[in-house]
């Protein structure tokens, strides 16, 4: 076995009160891949950043990396590497042990930071308007690497991450496996002894995802790099990780190999509940006359922040013949990269504005009218303080505040919470919820408006199996109960079918 890289030690993390973290310890070891897995708001995306460096100290315990430091300048390597030339100056390399959130060790914690990257959940991050080559070269830039050597060793990365056929291409106009993999080069840049990757491929269809699993495998075995893998789907963990820990409401509950982690993990994640299947047609879903058009329109200038963050949806009336049919739900599933989004805008008449304006959609007209569209993960749709503040403030009506949480709580529920869980996060920030759970409010700020049809674009992205489960049974149950037509637009085929 490798030396250790990372030692974590007895950490606990609060936020106002709540235990995000609690007394969490393990190791990892140099070019080491560690999968971290558990449901969303587990504490995976907190415990990375602690890991990272970023954001706030731990409540207690301590994240110690296990290097080698050259005292003549900046570089800093594994501890392996001690007693090595220094590869920049030739010095000789120190082995050292770094506190990283002791406050004393403030400069040893940028130089163990350099040394370290992430691939972010849900975001690439690229230079939309440049060619891949050129984004490539922008972080051989940031880490000054030298101008007469960047054009190879960018073309070097590129070819490792084999997109060697999209080198001259604008990043905006390639496919989101593509683009994973233009981070993944960027990243490799910085030449880091550890690569923190959050969620690399939950918006990713399966066959894509499973191109993006290879290239980190490889870049890990290639560059002799550790990483540090967080996600909710167990395929990510069984394609990438060589060592698995499970997550549970903040704690440890098993640590082991992929196979015995996944199997603790899914334990209980069964979906035995049958629903009746209706079939699509033409007459249930048509395009509306000219005089029901939907009419997108800005706030109008001089109404407060709040106000602009929404987009709304003014007297939309699409029909779906439920008289005689009943609910239903449609689905439209494809690779990334095909026309999924396009074809759903198509249930629109005017395609141009609602390319502009359909991230975040919202009716005026009051609770059971018109079409309604959850905003798209990334988009900033909380606006108010708390969560229950979002949902009554999306409904646009005054309520008593005990049966505005009567009726919040039943709309989390809806979208995949329990009960228990709706009670504790009524009163938080949304800046207190993990990723996963700040797309199933948004969801729930659209399904609490009641509407008649609700239109799902990649819904499961930052959903663990077990909560892909509870939407799947309240949107079904919604459909059948209340009514409700729900089209989704999605690359998950388990989820669709």
């Amino acid at each position: 076995m490798k030396a250790p890289l990372i030692t974590v030690d007895n950490i606990c993390m609060d936020f106002d009160g709540t235990h995000a973290l609690k007394n969490i310890s393990f190791e990892i070891h140099e070019g080491e891949i560690l999968g971290i897995i558990g449901r969303s708001g587990a504490g995976k995306t907190v415990l990375m950043h602690l890991m990272r460096g970023v954001e706030q100290p731990p409540t207690s315990g301590k994240i110690v990396y296990h290097v080698s430091a050259c005292p003549s300048c900046d570089y800093m390597d594994v501890a392996s590497s001690a007693g090595k030339p220094c590869p920049h100056c030739g010095g000789k390399l120190e082995a050292i042990d770094v506190d990283l959130w002791n406050e004393a060790n403030d400069a040893l914690k940028r130089r163990v930071m350099r040394r370290t990257a992430i691939m972010f959940q849900r975001t690439f991050a690229l230079y939309g308007d440049d060619r891949v080559i050129e984004n490539v070269l922008h972080a051989l830039d940031d880490i000054s690497y030298p101008q007469d050597k960047a054009i190879n060793r960018a073309a070097d990365l590129i070819d490792q991450v084999r997109l060697s056929h999209r080198m001259m291409h604008i990043a905006r106009d390639l496919s989101g496996g593509e683009k994973q993999r233009v981070v993944l080069a960027r990243q490799l840049a910085k030449e880091p002894f550890l690569l923190f990757a959050d969620e690399p491929t939950g918006t990713l269809d399966p066959g894509t995802a499973k191109i993006v699993h290879t290239m980190l495998k490889e870049a890990a075995a290639t560059n002799n790099m550790g990483m540090v893998v967080t996600s909710h789907f167990s395929q990510v963990i069984e394609d990438v990780a060589s060592r698995a820990l499970l997550l549970v409401d903040g704690s440890i509950a098993k640590i082991g190999t992929p196979k015995e982690v996944i199997g603790e993990f899914m334990k209980g994640c069964e979906d035995t509940e049958a629903f009746e299947h209706s079939e699509a047609g033409r007459e249930d879903c048509r395009r509306p006359r000219p005089h029901e058009a939907l009419h997108l329109c800005r706030p109008r200038r001089g109404q407060g922040r709040k106000r602009r963050d929404l987009r709304c949806l003014h007297e939309g009336n699409l029909r779906d013949h439920r008289e005689e049919r009943g609910g239903k739900d449609h689905a439209l599933a494809d690779h990334r990269g095909t026309d999924r989004t396009h074809e759903r805008r198509d249930q629109c008449p005017d395609r141009r504005r609602m390319g502009r304006h359909d991230k975040t959609w919202h009716h005026r007209a009051g609770p059971g009218k018109g079409v309604h569209r959850p905003p798209a993960p990334g988009v900033r749709s909380l606006p108010a303080p708390t969560v229950l503040d979002n949902l009554t403030d999306a409904i646009g009506l005054e309520f008593p505040k005990e049966l505005a949480m009567r009726k919040a709580i039943i709309t989390l529920k809806m979208a995949g919470f329990s009960e228990e869980k709706s009670k504790e996060i009524l009163d938080r920030l949304p800046s207190h919820l993990s990723e996963g759970e700040r797309h199933r409010v948004a969801l729930a700020q659209v399904l609490i408006r009641e509407p008649k049809i609700v239109i799902l674009d990649e819904p499961t992205g930052t959903m663990d199996p077990i909560t892909k489960i509870d939407v799947k049974h309240s949107i079904m149950h919604s459909r059948d109960d209340i009514d409700e037509t729900f089209i989704v637009v999605s690359h998950d085929m388990e989820f669709v079918h």
